[in-house]
């Protein structure tokens, strides 16, 4: 053949195309006019049709089906690509099965699978698509194993993410590693071709994880690296907004990230990032600080506006009247913003004149418009404290001459501790009533009689005007009953009473309606033995009366054992005997002689009993 290369071939068309049939093979010699040719010396040898068959066929490739070979791209159309894989007719493939290599061109080397050497009309069926699935698995592989990138054709949107061909694998894209950036529309990628990295395999199922967003990160990584070497603080850049979210908003400084607090997107008070700024938008913002080793950096945009402080009126004061409109509430207090980012914190003690314990809520709400008083002004710490209570006259200045000592009053229980009962004269006034002032009977709570909201008669007793507190009493109204009680029931006196309960320790007696008193197991047994039950009545000796403790002991025991009974009852029988002997001797002289000896007898009888 090299010797043939060197031979002078005619300038003939019919030798030159004779040529090419043998040498290249780019013509079917079965499309020839053999006819014109036949003859022909080419080479220094007779042309034949057989012998020109004979070097076509050399110079053609075996073609075994069911085999992958590699072709050359001839011709790409909508519908197909022809493909020369070195046989004597190209291969036709349907376009769709290269769908995901939109870079396709006429030249690119690609894998085949040979399906039929001839169909039924003599041509070559190849299939790119099932070349790439039988060699699929390892080129997955592969490309996991050494970190490469690979194309993929996204075919359809699934639950979380998205379908891609990947060498003719379905591989899932999660929704989050399409973008470093949140995606609202996932139809925006389906039937396109993009590259990815492969980030998981799980060998049992044959499942296969992809990323989009990998690739992007690496590459903003190194973007990052620059970017933030460049950066100073107080650099003032344009950005796009990113991302809101309730704490800020992200924004993308063409490549990296950087976060705008929400304290710092507004002097004034808000209550979200999406009251200042959108999605998308483009905005300018200042550099705070930033983190070269965490690649963080934090931004500023109310930063680029003058300070709504150093614009306050110079010549507002302290007792000046300023209006604003209630912004935030807190149990301490409401903030009131009299300007766009100059705000006054009205103190909860500040909103009344009333002593009681309350929270912001009870007087104001988000929004409302109020006037207050400015007590305090710190223009170089920013800092305003306001009053609303100052505007309204103090209750406290004339309180001698509303409320003397012992006058009489109608209040409002407003709480109740377990020292006593605040009561409310009027909004600005309470008092107290102690618990020993409610009862001139011991209670344990004043719950026992009243309640949160009732209505209760008191006295004025006393004033604390510094500290802005009253003494009120209660059971000072009525006469002490125990004026009485202790006059009755003194000690010594036996009496009659109702047995009103039993507990462990003894028994509670009803002496008079609001008066009770108690008597010990020990000093509760009757003569006989037994012990008493609730309802019954027996007598008792009121053994201890104790005024300020509003206690009276009883016994029942001393009713009938006592030592003072015993002698009463001697005294008594001394009493009857001796009045018997005096009878006795006075009827003696009455008595015949015969009767002196049975008087002897039951004198001597009485005497022994007495």
């Amino acid at each position: 053949m090299e010797e043939n290369k060197n031979i002078a071939v005619e300038e003939t068309p019919a030798v030159e195309e004779t040529a090419k049939v043998a040498l290249n093979a780019s013509v079917d010699p079965d499309q020839f006019d053999w006819d014109a040719f036949e003859g022909t010396d080419v080479y220094g040898a007779d042309v034949d049709k057989d012998s020109i068959s004979k070097l076509y066929d050399a110079t053609l490739s075996k073609v075994v089906e069911g085999e992958v070979v590699e072709g050359v791209v001839t011709s790409i159309s909508k519908r197909e690509v022809i493909v020369n894989i070195g046989y004597k007719s190209e291969g036709v493939i349907m376009a769709p099965e290269f769908r995901y290599n939109q870079d396709l061109k006429v030249g690119d080397k690609v894998e085949v699978y040979v399906e039929t050497a001839e169909d039924k009309k003599g041509q070559l069926i190849l299939s790119h698509k099932k070349a790439r699935q039988l060699r699929s698995w390892d080129m997955v592989n592969d490309a996991f194993n050494n970190n490469e990138i690979v194309k993929g054709y996204v075919k359809t949107r699934t639950k979380g993410g998205m379908i891609v061909d990947v060498f003719g694998i379905e591989a899932f894209l999660p929704g989050s590693q399409i973008d470093i950036k949140p995606i609202r529309d996932y139809d925006q990628y389906v039937d396109t071709t993009m590259d990815f990295k492969i980030v998981k395999i799980n060998q049992e199922f044959r499942n296969v994880v992809v990323s989009h967003k990998a690739l992007i990160e690496a590459e903003l990584e190194q973007q990052k690296s620059e970017i933030i070497s460049k950066l100073e603080k107080g650099q003032v850049l344009e950005g796009t907004v990113k991302n809101i979210t309730g704490y800020g908003v992200f924004v993308d400084l063409g490549g990296v990230d950087g976060l705008i607090h929400i304290t710092d997107l507004s002097w004034g008070r808000i209550n979200h990032p999406e009251e200042v700024v959108s999605l998308d938008q483009k905005i300018n913002v200042v550099i705070l600080d930033f983190d070269e080793q965490k690649k963080r950096i934090a931004l500023g945009l109310k930063q680029l506006t003058q300070h709504p402080w150093d614009a306050l009126d110079p010549n507002l004061k302290v007792g000046d009247k300023v209006k604003g409109k209630v912004v935030l509430i807190a149990d301490y207090g409401a903030f009131v913003e009299i300007e766009p980012g100059v705000e006054g914190l009205i103190h909860v003690s500040e909103m009344s004149w009333s002593p009681r314990l309350r929270i912001a809520s009870d007087f104001l709400k988000v929004g409302d418009e109020v006037e207050a008083q400015v007590l305090t002004l710190d223009r170089e710490e920013k800092k305003m404290s306001l009053g609303l209570k100052q505007l309204v006259p103090n209750p406290w200045e004339n309180i001698h001459e509303k409320y003397p000592v012992n006058s009489k009053h109608t209040a409002i229980v407003r709480n109740i501790t377990n020292f006593g009962v605040f009561a409310e004269l009027e909004e600005g006034i309470e008092g107290l009533v102690h618990i020993s002032d409610l009862s001139w009977n011991k209670i344990k709570h004043p719950s026992e009689l009243v309640a949160t909201g009732d209505s209760i008669e008191v006295v004025i007793l006393g004033f604390d005007e510094e500290n802005h507190k009253l003494s009120l009493g209660h059971k000072q109204l009525v006469p002490n009953p125990w004026d009485e009680i202790e006059a009755k029931y003194a000690v010594g006196t036996v009496i009659e009473a109702p047995i009103a309960s039993i507990t462990e320790k003894g028994a509670v007696i009803t002496l008079d309606a609001d008066v009770d008193a108690f008597c010990f197991n020990r000093e509760l047994v009757k003569e006989d033995g037994s012990m008493p039950v609730a309802g019954e009545t027996l007598a008792f000796r009121v053994m201890d009366l104790k005024r300020n403790a509003k206690k009276i002991t009883l016994s029942h025991v001393k009713t009938y054992s006592s030592e003072e009974i015993k002698a009463e009852k001697a005294s008594v029988e001394a009493d009857s005997t001796k009045k018997a002997v005096r009878k006795i001797n006075t009827s003696i002289e009455k008595t015949t002689l015969g009767d002196i000896d049975a008087l002897a007898a039951l004198k001597d009888k009485l005497e022994k009993g007495e």
